[in-house]
């Protein structure tokens, strides 16, 4: 009995566990997780040992309960006959063959009680270890339930763990770009070639410019040597012709 208390003690204490709080608690929680699997594995494993030994004793029960009924049986048919027998040898007139006999159905008899009396002790004890076992597997179901909790705890803890490394990861990153803006010196990029492309179109407008002004100028040395033919013209006396035409 003392066992199946200690049985019930850790059953009892383990399922009751409040994993949560017990994580909230824990200075390390990845590192005290798998200290509470191994804990809940370890004590499944005691408690399907010794709640198969107790499933065991219960079926020995059963069993022996099961014998002491088929004996009973066997007891009383045995009776019956013996008594059946002396019935038999008193009709024909032998007394003492009856008697013994009868003697032999008494003993049949008083065998049938005892197995049945051993029936009736059975009974309650079979019906008590019943129970035990019953609670009994109630509790490991509970174990094995809150391991599965434990389990999925770690791995979820496991993926938190992993996706918050990476988004550190990823902060840093940032943290590091804001630092060392790369958009700063793409801006005094972007500024030097805007100062190259207004070197060049100065470059442009200015030789534009003085394009224009050698057109200008030949336009100039034109208009002087449409000039200098009219007074060539005057001065040999075809001015009047010149100008007319």
């Amino acid at each position: 009995m003392a066992q199946k208390q200690s049985i019930f003690g850790r059953i009892s204490q383990l399922v009751r566990a409040n994993i949560n709080s017990l994580i909230d608690q824990a200075e390390d929680p990845q590192i005290m997780i798998d200290q509470l699997i191994r804990d809940y594995s370890a004590n499944i494993a005691d408690a399907e040992a010794a709640i198969s030994q107790t499933i065991g004793n219960l079926r020995m029960l059963e069993d022996d309960a099961r014998q002491d009924e088929q004996d009973a049986r066997d007891w009383g048919q045995k009776a019956l006959a013996a008594s059946n027998k002396a019935d038999e040898f008193r009709n024909s007139g032998d007394i003492a063959s009856a008697d013994k006999f009868d003697n032999l159905a008494k003993v049949a008899i008083q065998r049938q009680v005892e197995e049945e009396g051993n029936v009736n002790t059975a009974r309650p004890q079979i019906e008590q270890q019943t129970q035990v076992v019953d609670q009994l597997k109630n509790g490991l179901e509970g174990m094995r339930g809150k391991l599965n909790e434990l389990i999925r705890k770690r791995d979820e803890l496991s993926a938190r763990a992993k996706t918050a490394e990476a988004q550190g990861k990823v902060n840093d990153a940032l943290s590091q770009i804001n630092v060392l803006d790369p958009t700063t010196d793409l801006g005094r990029f972007e500024e030097k070639v805007r100062r190259e492309e207004a070197r060049v179109r100065g470059q442009q407008e200015l030789q534009a410019s003085s394009l224009d002004k050698q057109f200008e100028e030949l336009e100039n040395v034109g208009q002087m040597t449409e000039v200098e033919a009219r007074l060539a013209a005057l001065k040999s006396g075809n001015s009047q012709s010149s100008i007319t035409q």
